[in-house]
Parts: C-alpha cells; sequence; structure tokens
C-alpha cells in the first residue's frame, strides 16, 4: 500500500486530530520541547515479519543505514549539548553491519543507548554473541513480547518466536540484565486487537508474574504501546473493514493530558537514509519534519524552534494513557 494512499485512509476518517487538539488546548499547533533524543532507524533488514509492525521490516527488505550516515548523526550529536540517549530502532538494528562500531561510537560520547531489539534475532546464526556486546557495553534493550501466552505472541509474530523469545530473555537474565542496575530490560506490550492498551502498572505485574513462575524470567518495566494505523497494521484493518471501527476508538479515548509528554516533543527521529522526522511513525508515513529535512543539515535551534507534523495516526499516542517508545504517558 503506497504511503499516499494510507494518509489519504487516515485524512478521510470522520474524526481530525488537529480539531481535537484545538478543541482540548486552543491551538491546532503542537510545538516542539527539547531535543534530549536521538532516536535512529538503522534499517528496515529484520529476522521476521510481523503482523503488526508500522515499519513494514522484513528479511527481505533493503533499505540499511551507511556508515557515511551515522558519521553525520554523530557529527549532529556533537553539536547538540542537551542529547542525553540514542535510540536504536529497526527492523531489526543489530543486522546493520556498523550497529558494533555505532554503539562504540556512541558510548565514547558517554550517552546512554538503547536497543529495541526483537529478541529472536539473538537466536539467529551470527548473532550468538550479540547479548554479551549488549551487556558490556551497558546498552539498555527494550524488547518486544506481545504477550507472556505463547500463543498470542505467535499469533502477532510468527510461528516458534515466543519460544525463541524466552531462550534469548533467560539469556540476558544470566548476563546480568534486569539483576544489574546497569543492565536495563525492559519489555514492550502490543495489543492483539481492536482495542487500546491497558493500565501499564496492572498488566505490568500480570508478565512479571507469569514470566517468573513459568521460566524465571525478570524484567524491570513493561510498556504498553498502542498500534498505531499505518503499514500492516492499517492494511489488515482495510481489509477488515475495520479501520472506521478502530479510529473511533481512539478518538473517542483521546486525551488532553497526554499532550505534554509526546515524544515528538522531545526527539528527532532519523531514518536509514538520514532524512529527518518528528517520531518514527511520521517517519514511516513519509512526513518530513519542516525545519530541514537531513541530519547533515542538522541545527539544533532551528529543530528546536519547529512545529511538530500532525495527522490523525497522532490519536495513536493520545488515546487512553498515552502511548510513546516508553510506554503510557499519563
Amino acid at each position: 500500500m503506497l504511503i499516499s494512499e494510507q494518509l489519504e485512509s487516515l485524512e478521510k476518517s470522520p474524526w481530525s486530530f488537529t480539531a481535537s487538539l484545538q478543541e482540548s488546548s486552543g491551538s491546532s499547533i503542537l510545538p516542539a520541547l527539547s531535543v534530549t533524543t536521538f532516536q535512529v532507524n538503522v534499517g528496515k533488514l529484520c529476522n521476521q515479519t510481523c503482523r503488526h509492525c508500522h515499519v513494514d521490516a522484513g528479511p527481505k527488505r533493503t533499505e540499511i543505514m551507511s556508515r557515511q550516515t551515522m558519521v553525520e548523526i554523530l557529527h549532529a550529536i556533537d553539536s547538540t549539548p542537551e542529547v542525553t540517549t540514542v535510540d536504536l530502532t529497526g527492523g531489526a538494528p543489530e543486522m546493520n553491519p556498523d550497529f558494533r562500531w555505532f554503539v562504540g561510537e556512541i558510548k565514547q560520547r558517554k550517552l546512554h543507548i538503547i536497543d529495541r531489539c526483537n529478541l529472536t534475532i539473538l537466536q539467529e546464526p551470527g548473532y550468538e554473541d550479540m547479548a554479551i556486546f549488549l551487556a558490556e557495553n551497558k546498552v539498555e534493550i527494550v524488547a518486544s513480547l506481545p504477550h507472556f501466552a505463547a500463543a498470542r505472541t505467535n499469533q502477532q509474530r510468527g510461528a516458534g518466536v515466543f519460544e525463541k523469545s524466552v531462550l534469548s530473555l533467560k539469556k540476558l537474565n544470566e548476563l546480568g540484565y534486569a539483576k544489574n542496575p546497569d543492565l536495563k530490560l525492559n519489555l514492550v506490550y502490543n495489543p492483539t486487537g481492536l482495542f487500546l492498551s491497558p493500565v501499564q502498572t496492572q498488566l505490568e505485574r500480570e508478565y512479571k508474574e507469569k514470566l517468573a513462575n513459568d521460566f524465571g524470567i525478570i524484567f524491570n518495566s513493561l510498556y504498553c504501546i498502542n498500534n498505531m494505523p499505518i503499514n500492516r497494521f492499517l492494511q489488515s484493518l482495510l481489509r477488515a473493514d475495520r479501520f472506521t471501527d478502530y479510529m473511533e476508538v481512539l478518538a473517542n479515548a483521546y486525551n488532553p493530558a497526554t499532550v505534554e509528554g509526546l515524544m515528538c516533543r522531545h526527539q528527532v527521529s532519523i531514518g536509514w537514509d538520514g532524512a529527518i522526522y518528528d517520531c518514527d511513525f511520521n517517519q514511516m508515513l513519509e512526513m518530513p519534519s519542516t525545519p530541514f529535512q537531513h541530519i547533515r543539515d542538522w541545527q539544533t535551534t532551528t529543530f528546536k524552534n519547529r512545529n511538530i507534523a500532525l495527522a490523525n495516526h497522532c490519536f495513536g499516542c493520545t488515546a487512553g494513557n498515552g502511548s510513546s517508545c516508553g510506554g503510557e504517558i499519563s
């Protein structure tokens, strides 16, 4: 499905995010607040093809960030003193051939590093020592595990994914993750139907109890993230003629209290080719950030003074308790 077709579908819905924002805040404009996080998509190559993937990643994707683009990102980071975190995403970010080099360069700058890991990559040939590398560099792992029930995870992510994920989580625990305060291990929950994520603290207790009792696995925190109506999830909604139903769920659950903490207001999202966006979701819809379009043209002050590019998928981050790459907002 073409990006233009996705945007057309989103904007055809009876609801308007900018109208909701105007009503709740008195303005339809959402200004940025800071740039503390560089979120970098190092490529769309992945060892999995998940049904809900908003990146549309998979084993056949060829979009891979070059080392030159990584160097340009490092130059931008060096000119942004307020940045504290570099958040690496994919695809499976570990599959980028320069992933380890990039982590090393970021580490030299004494910045916090997050790896958004699908867990199963740690079981793939050629990546057997990746968990050790991540632990040695004190990289925080944010790992997707849609549910503590094997059937629900495998339904969303593919046969055998839950079993491989359990093996990887056990390995990470053995290396000290979730035990050593310098080795954070957080899990991500995604809904499997046309509903919002539940209260994060309640579901986290269930995850911790079930994984500990069944497998002896521990982790730090659970992040609940709403499914965004873009790419594969949007296509599945349209095929099932449920797009309007899901947009109604999101729009009716719009929560003004989430707006202040939206991740787009505190970060830059950088695509595999160096293009700049306000967030990962805008990136997938090819909605560029307004001041400039490529990381090589980076200017911190200019970017901080921008207004966020908005569309109706923004309901996904502002519905219910809110949704961000760090879980619920309010």
